[in-house]
């Protein structure tokens, strides 16, 4: 494009006035220059990067998927549809390499933000020699802003304490807000405004999804009212639709019977809307089911309304993220800035999900804790009406995640194969792009991004940033594809590799393994070195239908050569598939932040989340708090409570007396509470967990005892958590924020009518966590991110 700005040093130092001065400015004969506001190139555009979570090719309407994207159709007749574009397969990757424009492995993000080692590629931690586009763009005289989902938090910087480098707020948004981990509760997230953390509204209709438009409007609104001169950057990530698929109830309805001819019905009807709207040519061919998955016709009679449901409620989900994407299309609109900004709407970071289990889950909690024999059929037609509620916490079956990658092999976390990483997308932007309903073939990656966007602000790559030689971005500017749909493809070389499933891309030619499958994580990968390759020649087998790896042996070998000479150059090297030292800090070599068997907490503490706080879980453990009860003796609500409906512990008080909970994946409960009241006055409180022993995720009994002496009858907890309570609810002291982990609370967010002096948690000597199969603990990081 026209009109770069030279030089390639960020910041742009400052101009220094040299001239003639006097001692009284009146007598100042010279006139010195004005201040001049910080401004990009005149042709810089505004930008409004959009990223859906979770969404495979098939799904979107504007790419011949069933559920209805109005908005996503609306852009993609004002401008092109990009139907060979590819991210990485999941998520904190994805979001790493398009922000920074390089490989995701370059700049640490081999893997989610959970799985960190120290090795170069899996870090996570972004190299200060890899400064991402917002910074650059915040530096060049942009607004830059996001709201959504981060996900590229190293996980013990994701506290209240930070540190805060790796933070949306410190890598060049001036405006933050949204969630910083892989998932949240869509009904009451985990929100962050900046670097704080926030309660959302309590109203009862609240729903992150219009919330996060809201945000993005009133922003939007507010920039172009007060420097309308200067462009924005905006990037809008909703997490929908990750799971919990979260959706308002009239939404679900408009989906009631949609899917009730399953889903290899399902796949055969998307194909041949995708070869009539052109997203795939004629003569592509449908894959086969991919290996484990069930026929729809061999699924369990009666549990094929529930499945069918599951669809339905994400087939909603997915229909109202794209309704308030195009509310805040209609706020650009209604700017009068529509059509001079460049919008780009990528849908999905990755293939669908295939993380819910070949069933789907009502609490996604029990595909890492098990429980899932309590989900049986009759649980699920009983709790129906619940999905998509506050009450669930759920997603949907494997089958339908494959459906909603037609017409590719396999699904999320596969990077071998196009179902894992061809995300369809979408480029809008009328004042500079003469085409109108075009589709374009070129191959492109999510690293392509970033050098587009800059290429289309005249901005120079900087070579050195706050004094930091960079690396130079990996991908290239999509411009020459904008007005000529038969231009030769200028990315022609790209690798793949997520937990070992592994590819790469040569000039239409793929080579690729699948190590490992997303929903059967926990038995032991095979050697690296045994793993089956197979070879495709895209430019006459656009959907990896027909494997040419015995056909054409050598091509296969070039290719396997390319990957490592590609996985060498970008620190994918050495492949890890590891799980017990990934997952445990101690032994993958990151940072933890509580130390030792004891942590002291104080009132106003919350949101801790399960990598910041002790862990409590396979072992014996005890919560004391000291507190001061009112004179009137009346006393309700939580000292300290972790996690939430899906699971976890309150240690409360109610109606003057002391209370304990354990609520198992919100399917088993257990309550205890003392015979006798606490008391006004400053008293010291205690439950004490006696763990049974023998195994991981087994009971235990909860004493309670005031001043010392124990109240109550001991109570049995059949059975408990052995990886996580939640990936989005936290530790509170002195309140329950989120959905609560006890129901029974008499306050509102249960929060405690006392004071709460100090509480303190001690771990027993009884540590069960070595008992944990290596492979369940990775199973469980890889449900959730």
């Amino acid at each position: 494009m026209s009109d770069v700005l030279p030089g390639g040093v960020l910041p742009i130092p400052d101009q220094v006035y040299t001239g003639p001065m006097v001692m009284d400015a009146k007598k100042m004969e010279e006139k010195l220059p004005p201040i001049q506001m910080k401004r990009p190139p005149k042709q810089a555009p505004n930008v409004l990067l959009v990223l859906l979570d979770d969404v495979g090719f098939g799904a979107s309407s504007a790419f011949g998927g069933p559920v209805p994207m109005p908005t996503a159709e609306r852009l993609a007749g004002g401008g092109l549809r990009y139907s060979r574009f590819h991210t990485t397969a999941i998520c904190s990757p994805t979001r790493a390499a398009m922000l920074s424009g390089r490989n995701h492995h370059q700049v640490g993000m081999g893997q989610i933000t959970e799985t960190a080692t120290p090795s170069p590629g899996y870090r996570s931690t972004r190299p200060n020699s890899c400064v991402p586009l917002p910074e650059i763009l915040r530096q060049s005289g942009y607004n830059t802003a996001q709201f959504g989902k981060c996900h590229e938090v190293p996980v013990w910087e994701s506290g209240p304490t930070g540190p805060f480098d790796h933070w949306p707020a410190f890598s060049g948004f001036e405006k933050f807000y949204g969630f910083i981990g892989g998932e949240t509760n869509q009904w009451t997230p985990a929100l962050i405004d900046g670097v704080g953390f926030i309660e959302p509204p309590t109203d009862p209709d609240y729903h992150l999804m219009p919330d996060l438009a809201d945000q993005t409007i009133r922003y939007i609104n507010q920039q172009k009212a007060l420097t309308p001169d200067k462009p924005f950057f905006v990037y809008f990530a909703p997490g929908a639709t990750h799971a919990p698929h979260h959706v308002p109830k009239e939404w679900i309805a408009k989906h009631k019977g949609k899917y009730d001819q399953g889903w290899d019905k399902l796949r055969e009807e998307t194909f041949d809307r995708q070869k009539a709207l052109g997203v795939i040519p004629d003569d592509a061919v449908l894959t086969e089911r991919s290996e484990g998955i069930p026929a729809w016709d061999d699924t369990d009679e009666a549990m094929r309304p529930i499945l069918a449901h599951q669809m339905e409620v994400y087939g909603a989900f997915l229909e109202y993220a794209d309704h308030h994407t195009g509310r805040v299309i209609d706020a650009l609109e209604a700017l009068d800035i529509l059509d001079d900004t460049l919008v780009l709407y990528i849908i999905g970071d990755n293939g669908a999900s295939a993380e819910g289990g070949l069933n789907g889950a009502f609490m996604l909690s029990t595909a890492a804790n098990g429980g899932a024999e309590y989900e049986t059929t009759e649980f699920w037609t009983e709790n129906l009406d619940k999905i998509g509620g506050p009450e669930a916490y759920n997603h949907y079956a494997v089958g339908w995640a494959h459906a909603m990658c037609t017409p590719y092999q396999w699904t999320k976390q596969v990077a071998s194969h196009y179902g894992g990483t061809r995300n369809g997308t979408i480029l809008h932007w009328p004042s500079n792009v003469k085409a109108r309903g075009e589709i374009r073939e070129q191959w492109h990656h999510v690293i392509d991004i970033a050098p587009t966007i800059l290429d289309l602000a005249g901005l120079a790559q900087p070579h050195t940033v706050n004094g930091v030689t960079q690396v130079p971005m990996h991908g290239v500017s999509m411009a020459y594809s904008f007005d000529d749909a038969g231009a030769d493809v200028r990315h022609t070389t790209q690798y793949f590799e997520i937990m070992g499933n592994r590819g790469i891309y040569h000039k239409g030619w793929t080579a690729q393994t699948r190590h490992r499958t997303p929903w059967d994580v926990v038995g032991a990968a095979p050697e690296f070195s045994d793993d089956v390759w197979e070879l495709y020649d895209t430019t006459v087998d656009w959907t990896q239908s027909n494997d040419l790896a015995k056909e054409n042996p050598a091509k296969l070998a070039e290719l396997q050569q390319l990957f490592l000479i590609e996985a060498t150059r970008y620190n994918v090297i050495p492949l890890d598939d590891r799980a017990a030292q990934r997952m445990n800090p101690e032994f993958a070599g990151r940072p933890t932040i509580v130390q030792g068997d004891t942590l002291r907490l104080y009132e106003g503490m919350t949101r801790l989340n399960e990598n910041v706080a002790i862990n409590v879980k396979n072992r014996s453990w005890s919560v004391t708090a000291e507190v001061v009860v009112p004179a009137d003796g009346t006393l309700d609500g939580a000292i300290v409570a972790q996690g939430g409906r899906t699971g976890g512990w309150s240690f409360f008080a109610e109606g003057g007396k002391l209370g304990f909970h354990y609520n198992f994946c919100g399917l088993l409960r257990s309550t205890a509470l003392s015979d006798a009241v606490i008391g006004a006055g400053k008293h010291q409180v205690r439950a004490e967990f006696a763990y049974d022993g023998g195994g991981i995720g087994r009971g235990g009994t909860v004493t309670l005892f005031i001043d010392g002496a124990t109240s109550g009858t001991p109570t049995v907890v059949k059975r408990t958590h052995p990886m996580y309570f939640s990936f989005d609810e936290g530790l509170d002291v002195g309140s329950d924020t989120g959905m609560p982990a006890y129901e029974g609370y008499a306050t509102e967010q249960g929060r405690f009518t006392g004071t709460i002096d100090w509480a303190q948690i001690d771990l027993g000597t009884d540590d069960h966590s070595h008992l944990i199969d290596p492979e369940e603990w990775l199973q469980a990081a890889m449900r959730h991110q």
